[in-house]
């Protein structure tokens, strides 16, 4: 595949499937935009019951423009949602031609990338991103706490210089509420939505209003159970949280989990 100026992109790790599952697959990424090159086909390099996901990449093109970063998840999420299971490589993985593909990354991963695999397969990730509505978490807080009510009537009316002591102390406790109330909302997050999947992974959001996003491990035949337990949870939050539902996915969030499990039975 590769010529002089070219290298391999790996997006990631399959199983060699045959018949139906290996043709849907090919399906999958066919005509997908690719990293580095949008125009080059996505291909799979084969050996010992394993297929590297690859395409051609100019080596004196320098990878991580938006674009790059969604073909890289595009092509991964896309072998996903077909029912694949996939290993997904981290961003930028680029080997130089399609033999060291083989001889380096599929034989010597062999071991640790089948074991992986077979932990995930018939599972994909569901990714839970919440966040708050501020208007109405700010009115529970003002509702919670006596000393939140007296410092803002204490406010009315102060002009900006007067009240600066006093807009530090309401802003320091408003900080800390909601920061108790982000960890007990994404506690019952997990609480409700952890029994039907088979892994969590949690990490705090970036912007100021979200509460947490949450990758769940979910297996195929619990797919419609954990999504009604989302569609429940928005309901009950209808209006204070905003629940947004990513999936199928590749296993990101899963992907070291997997391989370290593969290490210890080896």
């Amino acid at each position: 595949m590769a010529e002089d100026g070219h290298a391999c992109y790996v997006y990631g790790v399959v199983p060699d499937e045959k018949g139906a599952q290996g043709e849907r697959a090919d399906q999958a990424v066919k005509d997908l935009p690719a990293v580095g090159d949008e125009r080059s086909p996505i291909t799979f390099i084969r050996r010992g019951g394993l297929a590297a996901v690859v395409s051609e990449v100019p080596t004196g093109k320098p990878l991580g423009t938006p674009d790059d970063l969604r073909a890289h998840a595009g092509v991964l999420d896309m072998l996903a949602a077909s029912g694949m299971p996939v290993l997904p490589l981290r961003f930028g993985t680029v080997v130089r031609d399609p033999r060291a593909v083989t001889d380096e990354l599929l034989t010597e991963g062999h071991d640790d990338f089948g074991w992986a695999l077979d932990r995930l397969r018939g599972s994909a990730q569901f990714t839970l991103r919440a966040r708050y509505v501020q208007d109405e978490v700010l009115r529970e807080v003002l509702e919670e706490h006596v000393e939140a009510r007296r410092l803002r009537e204490e406010l009315e009316g102060l002009p900006e210089a007067a009240g600066y002591d006093l807009r530090i102390q309401l802003g320091q406790l408003v900080v800390e509420a909601v920061g108790a109330k982000r960890e007990a909302d994404a506690r019952e997050i997990e609480h409700r939505l952890a029994p039907f999947a088979l892994a969590v992974a949690t990490s705090e959001p970036v912007s100021a209003e979200g509460v947490v996003d949450a990758a769940f491990l979910v297996e195929d035949k619990k797919r419609e159970v954990f999504g009604q337990a989302v569609e429940e949870l928005a309901q009950r939050w209808q209006g204070r949280v905003r629940l947004r539902l990513l999936g199928p996915l590749a296993p990101y969030d899963f992907v070291a989990d997997a391989l370290r499990q593969g290490e210890e039975v080896g």
